[in-house]
């Protein structure tokens, strides 16, 4: 347990991947009102693949460090795959079971980034 928790303060005080990106295929926010923490999710698809993932956003340890931890897991997977990601997924991601209010600050950027993924099919089977 204290190896995941060496690991989640890591990614909170060293995230991954945060930062903008120029001319995304999809930016999403999403906003937890019962604790107050934010994410901002930004992503280039190409051919199917997420190529590039960025993220801002304020917030606890476990949500900030869940965003980088998926960011670096999602970067190079299909979008299929990653629409398939849920709870199950994230708990393994981050290491440790989390209680009911816990696992929503963990699961909100796997949230945006999920909706940003299905903007972009909407809006790619349109064209």
């Amino acid at each position: 347990m204290k190896f995941y928790k060496e690991l989640l303060m890591d990614h909170f005080k060293n995230p991954r991947n945060r930062g903008k990106l120029e001319n995304p295929d999809f930016a999403v926010d999403q906003y937890n009102p019962s604790c107050g923490d934010s994410i901002s999710v930004e992503g280039i698809i190409q051919d199917g693949i997420l190529i590039k993932l960025a993220f801002t956003g304020k917030g606890c340890v476990i949500s900030q460090a869940s965003a980088s931890l998926l960011s670096e897991f999602c970067i190079g997977r299909p979008i299929d795959e990653i629409l398939a990601l849920g709870a199950e997924d994230i708990t393994k991601l981050i290491g440790m079971q989390l209680g009911p209010t816990r696992i929503k600050c963990a699961l909100l950027s796997l949230i945006a980034l999920q909706g940003g993924i299905i903007e972009y099919k909407k809006k790619d089977n349109k064209e």
